[in-house]
């Protein structure tokens, strides 16, 4: 997308908007007819702004949103069954999957704009994002499973946040969850009321981009790493970030300031 320094914004009617604003990049699921279902088209232009703005040293923090009605309500199912062949089928979910990975992936921190209903791969998108604030209607279900379909690839993303237990009796019911059972659950980090969903989102999101890039890159590309290795080797994997970490520009005139009791310094993302 061809747009302008600080501040950019989409405003062609394509599958998915994009809007910048202080070091924070707002990304729209833009099917409101559709619920914001995942087609193709859609899932392309997601993994491609993802993987832009992780080489985009401005944005420091996303937003993932969805128009109309709904976050998500999962994969196009209509376009799935037009299209049904073994190969488009795992096309469709390798696509699916670099999506995911792009958002754990990119150094910036991902916050989930819930409203709405969240569903099957949407409430993936929920559970991949590194933080999520939903509006106290909002409601999460992987409902596959009513449908013949179990939610194996948002299995995934779900059972890295809830227990056991939770992610399984979500996956073998496709029950509905509601927003304050989700936060209970650790699905999304806090709930608003509807009306204060914005406000919320942005006051988690200035605070993520006030912080050092530096040191958010590197503890997001710790945090996932260490949770797939056992303790040890998270140690060491920790140890090592902390030594990377020391030596950036940003900590060293962190440190210093606090020192100085001198208000914090710019950050310059070394």
């Amino acid at each position: 997308m061809q747009t302008t320094v600080g501040e950019r914004s989409n405003v062609q009617a394509r599958p998915l908007s994009r809007h910048d604003a202080d070091g924070v990049a707002t990304l729209t699921l833009n099917r409101p007819d559709k619920f914001n279902a995942l087609s193709v088209a859609l899932l392309t232009e997601l993994h491609d702004e993802f993987r832009s703005i992780g080489d985009d040293r401005s944005i420091r923090a996303v937003i993932l949103a969805g128009a109309g009605k709904a976050f998500c309500t999962g994969h196009d199912l209509k376009e799935m069954r037009a299209n049904s062949s073994d190969e488009a089928t795992r096309s469709l979910f390798r696509l699916c999957a670099d999506v995911m990975l792009a958002i754990v992936g990119i150094p910036q921190p991902v916050i989930a704009r819930v409203h709405g209903v969240a569903t099957a791969a949407g409430c993936q998108l929920v559970a991949t994002c590194d933080l999520a604030v939903a509006a106290r209607e909002a409601r999460f279900a992987v409902s596959g499973v009513n449908l013949g379909l179990f939610c194996s690839t948002p299995m995934v993303a779900l059972s890295r946040n809830l227990s056991r237990k939770q992610a399984m009796e979500m996956l073998v019911t496709g029950d509905f969850v509601d927003a304050a059972t989700a936060e209970r659950w650790g699905l999304v980090n806090r709930v608003v009321a509807a009306e204060e969903l914005d406000a919320a989102v942005a006051k988690m999101a200035v605070s993520v981009a006030s912080k050092s890039p530096a040191a958010v890159a590197l503890g997001k590309r710790l945090f996932y790493k260490q949770l797939e290795v056992g303790i040890e080797a998270a140690y060491e994997l920790a140890s090592e970030t902390m030594a990377c970490n020391m030596r950036t520009h940003d900590a060293q005139a962190g440190i210093d300031s606090f020192l100085a009791k001198q208000p914090m310094p710019e950050w310059t993302g070394r």
